[in-house]
């Protein structure tokens, strides 16, 4: 090995190293020059030791070239090192090709012994097939002889002739029944030969039927028993043609998974991996390449597949246009809170559901279909409002054709209402501006369409695109011409799907019901959606056990752009996951674990911290942070998620919210223990503890706290971490003395004669010592003394005596600076 491969090993920076440069003066070195090519840089080595020789040979080297600081030995060590770690790398690599070569020798063996294998098979189907022609041709020779012999013959009747005795035909073999006799023609006892035993279980059904004769053969049955029998008249067995399959093949297989996909017996492919020195049962998992080789063996065609390729059986069928039929529009209202978008969409319906929201807002998404006066039938979906409902809203307006902007006119463009626009573009959907409260007094629809040119929304009648439309909930007037808006935006889109497919739709929201189980509200997207269905839906399963409609009532299946309830779920889905129909159980199960795998994987891959540097940040990161830990239930899952995302805006750098545990449903008693474990308190949101729960939170003390409103939730919370906050220290300047003098005192040291020249002095207020203004002392006072009274202030314009407590270093025309602390408590 060259010095410059132990430069580029041991050199500086790992890397090829410059040029480096060591002179020699009696003995001793004196600088080190390191050249680079940006920049020349001398490094002093001064007190380094006198080399006792020079270092030659291989490992030596050159004393000139090798790198500086390094001493001989420890570069004859690094050197060895080096070459030991080249001669293991040469010997796993000879290793390895040693094995491959081995393996694809097996392989090319195994190939040669079942090729003549079967040139084996072959050869005795054909001494077979030529025996059982000679015995044939035996046969019917045979037969001719016997028809000669059966002939009457014609001096039979003469007495005194002798009669000739015929030969006995060999009894001829039956379909049923002969394999069973024995040579004595006795029936072999338990086959249910010809004797009339039965054969196999006495059913109720045979006793009552009265059938004799035991269990019916069945066709195949039949078959296999003359294959057998016409196998051993031929003098051998007859082995079937084995087929050979293409095998798929994951990453891991269970032992009885790889024989089922084979069509191999299980003990065998137990049998050849005990052979190959691997000791496994039939629920154990092997590896792929342990699998590929017992494919092998047995012949079969190996097919590498990737876990994620079990989601191919969900594919994208492209349509064809004469399938495409036309489909109800998706109309999503989006706009601020309080605004009236539910008040607007129960005036299209005639319902009245914003009185059965808390507090008179939209909580949940709400999918409903109306039939129009005209015969139009419109899907709609209403979005909360509130600030903390983003990730609804952006559902909303991914799934839908037509958004519905609803503004009051009375209030003009708000924050959710420019979100709601930001939405509708990012999703690139249409958009009608709905002006609602046109019938209060205060309204002004001018300035909301002026204030909506700010965010390039140009309605028609400031001679742009967008529709607007004049409306009022309370009186109904506008509605008309709302739907008709509607309707002509939905025959500009010619919205069609293919309802005769396997369904696809997305989950608008999920909740988990006491009666129903998971219950999940699914907007058909394309195709019809059947009871009975197999579907998966994100990271769950099932199969449709009933479908409910707007209305409340079951229905048989769901078609386009169709808002239905599913039940028949294994778990609650996550609000915006997509529904998908699948053919088999097996397939949707092998799907949602994929996902769920997949999902945990990447939520344990997200929280890790992999290097010790980033571990040691997160700990000083949180150093200093104060945790809220609280423990979240709500009645669906999009409220759930609202709540979450409203938690994690919450806090600073002192103190931030931290959600253990977010879910669907009524509180539980794992909750209650999860909560005790970290002095958590539970939320609860639409949803309520039950018993056990509620014993269970008074014996441990943990707090549980019900709300209805989002706003209420997150102002709660905002107080509690508040609580955490360190008070914030204020000062505030009471006044300013002079030092005219200084008096040394007995027993207390060094006094200051001051005199009071702006504010007080207080005896238990904090001064400073300002020296040409420059602080050079921050403490207290040891004592305040008018004359020769201990006082507990002095106003301005009057003298005192001033003591520092442990501090003597004061000077005349000292200033003393006078403040007092106070703690103002802090909010998030």
């Amino acid at each position: 090995m060259s010095d410059n491969d132990g430069k580029k090993t041991l050199g500086l920076g790992g890397s090829r190293p410059s040029n480096v440069k060591q002179s020699f003066s009696h003995g001793r070195t004196k600088n080190v020059v390191v050249e680079t090519k940006r920049k020349r840089v001398v490094v002093p080595k001064p007190g380094a030791a006198k080399p006792t020789a020079k270092p030659t040979g291989p490992i030596g080297g050159d004393p000139s070239k090798r790198p500086a600081g390094i001493s001989d030995v420890e570069l004859e060590r690094r050197m060895k090192a080096l070459a030991n770690a080249k001669a293991r790398e040469a010997e796993e690599t000879a290793k390895r090709e040693a094995e491959e070569k081995e393996r694809a020798a097996e392989r090319e063996a195994r190939r040669a012994e079942i090729e003549a294998k079967e040139a084996e098979d072959k050869a005795r189907e054909e001494r077979a097939k030529a025996k059982a022609d000679e015995e044939e041709r035996k046969r019917e020779e045979a037969a001719k002889a016997k028809a000669v012999a059966d002939a009457p013959p014609a001096a039979a009747s003469v007495p005194g002739e002798t009669a000739v005795s015929r030969p006995t035909a060999a009894p001829r073999k039956t379909d049923r029944g002969s394999d069973d006799r024995d040579k004595g023609g006795k029936s072999k006892p338990g086959r249910g030969g010809d004797d009339g035993r039965r054969s196999g279980k006495l059913t109720l059904n045979d006793a009552l039927t009265g059938r004799e004769g035991g269990r019916q053969r069945s066709m195949a049955a039949m078959k296999r028993k003359q294959d057998r029998a016409r196998a051993k008249a031929m003098g051998g067995s007859v082995e079937r043609e084995k087929i050979f399959r293409d095998v798929a093949l994951p990453e891991a297989i269970t032992v009885s998974e790889l024989a089922n996909r084979m069509t191999e017996r299980v003990a065998d492919v137990v049998k050849a991996l005990m052979n190959n020195g691997i000791m496994a049962t039939q629920n154990q998992t092997i590896d792929a390449d342990t699998a590929e080789l017992i494919i092998e063996e047995f012949g079969h065609k190996v097919v590498r597949v990737s876990d994620a390729d079990v989601e191919d059986v969900i594919q994208a069928v492209e349509d064809k246009p004469e399938d495409l039929k036309s489909r109800p529009p998706i109309i999503t209202i989006m706009g601020h809170v309080d605004h009236g978008k539910t008040s607007l969409l129960d005036a299209i319906r005639n319902a009245k559901v914003v009185a059965g929201e808390a507090g008179g807002i939209t909580q949940h998404i709400g999918a409903y279909q109306v039939t129009t006066d005209s015969g139009a039938v419109l899907s709609f979906l209403d979005t909360p409002g509130h600030a903390a409902f983003t990730s609804m809203r952006s559902r909303g307006a991914q799934v839908t054709d037509i958004v519905v902007l609803v503004v009051a006119a009375d209030d003009a463009v708000m924050p959710q209402t420019i979100e709601a626009i930001n939405h509708a573009k990012a999703a690139n959907v249409p958009m009608i501006v709905a002006i609602n409260k046109i019938d209060k007094p205060s309204a002004n629809p001018d300035k909301v369409r002026t204030d909506l040119l700010q965010h390039e929304v140009i309605v028609e009648k400031m001679s742009g695109e967008v529709q607007d439309v004049e409306v009022s909930a309370i009186t109904g007037q506008g509605l008309d011409n709302l739907l008709e808006a509607i309707a002509l935006q939905a025959e500009i889109l010619e919205l069609k799907a293919n309802p005769d497919r396997a369904a696809e739709g997305a989950v608008i929201e999920a909740q988990l019901d006491v009666g129903r189980g998971p219950v999940a509200t699914v907007l058909i997207q394309n195709g019809t959606l059947h009871q009975g269905d197999i579907f998966v839906v994100g990271e769950q399963y099932g199969k449709v056990r009933a479908l409910i409609n707007d209305k409340g009532e079951r229905v048989q299946e769901a078609g386009p752009a169709v808002p239905v309830e599913v039940l028949g779920l294994n778990g609650t889905p996550e609000a915006g996951d997509v529904l998908n129909v699948v053919e088999t159980d097996a397939q949707a199960r092998e799907i949602a674990e994929y996902r769920e795998k997949a999902a945990k994987e990447k939520r344990a891959a997200a929280g890790a911290a992999t290097t010790l540097e980033q571990l040691m940040a997160n700990a000083k990161e949180n150093e200093n942070v104060s945790e809220l830990p609280i423990v979240v239930k709500a009645d669906v899952q999009g409220s759930a998620e609202a709540i979450v995302q409203a938690m994690e805006k919450i806090g600073n750098e002192e103190v931030r919210v931290r959600v253990l545990h977010s879910g669907v449903g009524a509180i539980t008693e794992t909750d209650i223990g999860l909560a005790e474990a970290s002095g958590a308190p539970v939320f609860g949101f639409n949803v309520r503890a039950n018993a056990t729960a509620r014993n269970t939170a008074n014996q441990k003390g943990v707090e549980i706290r019900y709300y209805s409103v989002i706003y209420d939730l997150v102002d709660d919370v905002k107080k509690a971490a508040s609580g955490l906050l360190s008070a914030e220290i204020k000062e505030k300047f009471i006044g300013y003395a002079s030092i005219k003098e200084v008096f040394k005192v007995s027993n207390v040291g060094k006094v200051a004669g001051c005199i009071v020249t702006e504010g007080v002095a207080r005896r238990s207020a904090g001064v400073r010592l300002l020296r040409d203004n420059v602080v050079i002392h921050e403490g207290t006072l040891k004592t305040l003394k008018r004359f020769k009274d201990e006082v507990p202030e002095v106003q301005s314009g009057q003298e005192c005596g001033m003591a520092f407590e442990n501090y003597e270093d004061i000077r005349p025309d000292d200033v003393i600076e006078i403040f007092e602390r106070e703690e103002v408590e802090r909010n998030l």
